[in-house]
C-alpha cells in the first residue's frame, strides 16, 4: 500500500525520535532546498541533524499532518533536552520531499483559558472548503494583522467559539486585540508586515508571515481552523529570524 505524502512525513519527523534511517530516503537529495537557517543544507545536511538529534533520547510527536496538493504541513511538539512547538512544511516534486520550512518556539502554557499550545481539535473536516477558508484567512490576516483594521474582527472570528492556544492568551479575543494596539509612536508590539505563503486543507489553514515582534525581526506561523466561514481555533509559533551572518545556508527563511 503506497504510503501518502502525510504518511511520509510523519515517519520522516518520527526518525528524529528513532535515529532510523529508511525515512530520510523520502527526501531527494540533489533537488532538497532547506530553509532553516540553521541547518546546513541537502539532505546530508537532514540525515546528519537527525542522527545527532536521536542521540539526545529526544522525543517527537507529530500532534497534525495535512496535505495541500504538493505541500505538507505538520504540527509538532519535540522535546530535545528543552520543549519546543513547531510547524513542519515540505514540498514535494515528483513523489519526494525537495524544500523544507519550520518555525519553532519554546513551549509555554498552559494558557490562563486552561488550553496548551497543541490540544484541540486534529482532523480535518470540511475538504469542500478548502479554497474559501484559504481566502478567509488571507483576508483575515491582511486586513487585520497587516491592515490593523480592529473593527474589523467580527467579520472573521466567531468570538462565541473562539478558542486561541496561544500561552499568553486569557480566552476569547484578548490577546489579538491587545497584539493589534499601537503605541503612542504608531508602532505596534506584534508587526505583521507580509504573508508568505497560505496552506489549507479543508477545515484548517497555515498562514506563513514575516514581520517584527518588539522589534525584532520574526517569522509568524498561525494556524487556524475555521467552521462556517469563520475562524473559531487558532495557534501559532513566532521565531526570531537570525541575521544573515548566522545562516548555514543561503535560502532564506521563506
Amino acid at each position: 500500500m503506497t504510503k501518502t505524502k502525510k504518511d511520509q512525513i510523519r515517519a520522516l519527523l518520527k526518525s528524529i525520535e528513532t535515529g532510523e534511517p529508511e525515512p530520510i530516503a523520502v527526501v531527494n537529495e540533489a533537488k532538497y532546498i532547506q530553509h532553516n537557517p540553521q541547518t546546513h543544507e541537502g539532505s546530508e545536511g537532514l540525515a546528519a541533524l537527525f542522527k545527532r538529534l536521536s542521540k539526545t533520547s529526544p522525543r517527537v510527536n507529530i500532534v497534525r499532518a495535512f496535505e495541500d496538493g504538493e505541500f505538507v504541513f505538520a504540527h509538532t511538539e519535540y522535546d530535545f533536552a528543552a520543549r519546543n512547538i513547531g510547524f513542519e512544511v515540505f514540498r514535494f516534486e515528483d513523489g519526494r520531499a525537495v524544500e523544507h520550512w519550520d518555525n519553532i518556539q519554546r513551549r509555554k502554557g498552559p494558557n490562563q483559558a486552561g488550553h496548551s499550545m497543541v490540544d484541540g481539535q486534529i482532523e480535518s473536516t470540511d475538504l469542500g472548503s478548502t479554497e474559501i477558508n484559504r481566502a478567509i484567512v488571507r483576508d483575515f490576516i491582511e486586513t487585520v494583522f497587516i491592515g490593523g483594521e480592529i473593527d474589523q474582527l467580527p467579520t472573521y472570528i466567531d468570538e462565541d467559539l473562539f478558542v486561541d492556544h496561544n500561552p499568553l492568551s486569557k480566552g476569547g479575543l484578548n490577546l489579538v486585540r491587545t497584539s493589534l494596539q499601537t503605541n503612542s509612536d504608531g508602532s505596534r508590539n506584534t508587526d505583521y508586515r507580509k504573508v508568505h505563503r497560505v496552506l489549507a486543507e479543508g477545515s484548517f489553514v497555515l498562514c506563513i508571515s514575516e514581520g517584527n515582534r518588539d522589534g525584532v525581526h520574526s517569522s509568524f506561523y498561525d494556524l487556524f481552523r475555521l467552521h462556517e466561514n469563520k475562524l473559531v481555533e487558532h495557534w501559532d509559533t513566532t521565531e526570531k529570524i537570525a541575521p544573515k551572518s548566522e545562516w548555514k545556508n543561503s535560502n532564506g527563511k521563506f
